[in-house]
């Protein structure tokens, strides 16, 4: 017999094509099982590698699934607050960036939950959250993770949120946003990714040697982090490689706590990478630039930037739509001296000041409405 799911046609064989298809499928689930044994990971190595670094956040954590329509989902979700937060204040939200998860947020969580509750989830793919199929067509798939996104807040409880995202998230936070504009009391948009409109060819400010462009045409047909996985037992010291500033920026008494977080998060059936390259034009551009859709977003919903000095992101489309899209709204943009694209870890403690100062005058703008 067959392992359990799988199906073999047998009908009209002789005994030796029975033999051969056999050896087949033998061969094929061997190939499997070392496929899973080269790839050294698990949801209880990424349970583990987030818990160990959640353990420096000194706010109290309630953490728990919970469920979404979309491919009968169930979205991580980590809840914190201080001995002082006010849970009738206007909570905040965070949305983790392209190849992140809860975790990344360690070193803000307690600053951000001094006066509030602060949510902060894995997106739908990603993380410790459910990894379904999305939709090949860009448009349908950024619709499901924004659509798994209202679905989340109605299960949290969640009327009103000062909404942030980082990066690939705060992609989603602008689509959720001009959706949902009042569930939205403020968009913070940290470094954002996918403003801007991909420039024509001949306007690229850097050309190639042949031979790099050779390579980055083959790695076009390769989901972003591919070699992450085929790295297989060396994937979390190809993370450290390649990325060795991690350690210099996410200070835990485990200076391998986030390498392994990182690799646990990514080493994993690619869900949300999938997803991310199916709304990208190599490469890093999106498909549908959020410069042409946030002039869409209610006029009433403030936002704030928040770019890296260092970092690579143009901040250009932010000063667009402050001088030019969005000039009768509240469009605010600060830059952070020497911070890169990871602001939250680069200068943890004014891009906490930042977002502090920004849910100050959220919680201001409501006690004068009361």
């Amino acid at each position: 017999m067959p392992p359990a799911g799988i199906f073999v046609k047998q009908l009209n064989c002789t005994s030796d094509e029975n033999n051969s298809i056999s050896m087949r499928l033998g061969g094929w689930l061997q190939s499997l099982q070392s496929l899973r044994q080269w790839v050294p990971t698990s949801m209880a190595h990424l349970i583990e590698a987030e818990e160990r670094i959640l353990k420096t956040v000194k706010s109290t954590i309630f953490a728990r699934y919970l469920p979404v329509r979309f491919a009968d989902g169930q979205v991580w979700t980590v809840t914190v607050n201080g001995k002082d937060a006010n849970k009738d204040k206007t909570p905040l939200v965070l949305i983790h960036g392209f190849a992140g998860g809860v975790g990344i947020w360690a070193q803000n969580l307690d600053a951000f939950a001094s006066k509030r509750y602060v949510h902060a989830f894995d997106l739908l793919g990603f993380g410790r959250s459910t990894r379904p199929k999305f939709s090949d067509d860009p448009a349908l798939a950024e619709f499901e993770l924004v659509h798994t996104i209202e679905d989340w807040r109605k299960e949290a409880k969640i009327d009103k949120m000062i909404l942030l995202g980082h990066s690939f998230g705060a992609y989603l936070a602008c689509s959720y946003a001009i959706e949902h504009p009042d569930r939205v009391r403020h968009l913070v948009l940290v470094d954002p990714w996918g403003m801007a409109r991909r420039p024509p060819e001949n306007q690229h400010q850097v050309v190639l040697p042949t031979y790099v462009r050779a390579i980055a045409r083959v790695a076009s047909f390769f989901n972003p982090l591919a070699s992450v996985r085929a790295a297989g037992p060396f994937g979390p010291d190809l993370v450290k490689k390649f990325r060795p500033d991690l350690g210099r920026r996410f200070v835990y008494d485990d200076p391998n706590a986030i390498y392994d977080y990182i690799y646990h998060c990514n080493a994993q059936y690619p869900s949300g990478e999938i997803a991310f390259k199916t709304m990208t034009i190599p490469f890093g551009w999106a498909k549908r630039p959020m410069i042409d859709r946030l002039p869409k977003l209610h006029p009433s919903v403030p936002m704030t930037f928040i770019f890296g000095g260092k970092s690579w992101i143009d901040p250009g489309p932010g000063y667009e739509l402050k001088q030019q899209l969005r000039p009768h709204s509240y469009v605010d943009i600060q830059v952070i001296k020497g911070a890169g694209h990871h602001v939250y870890v680069d200068a943890p403690e004014a891009f906490n000041q930042a977002v502090s100062d920004i849910c100050d005058v959220v919680d201001a703008d409501d006690d004068v409405g009361e």
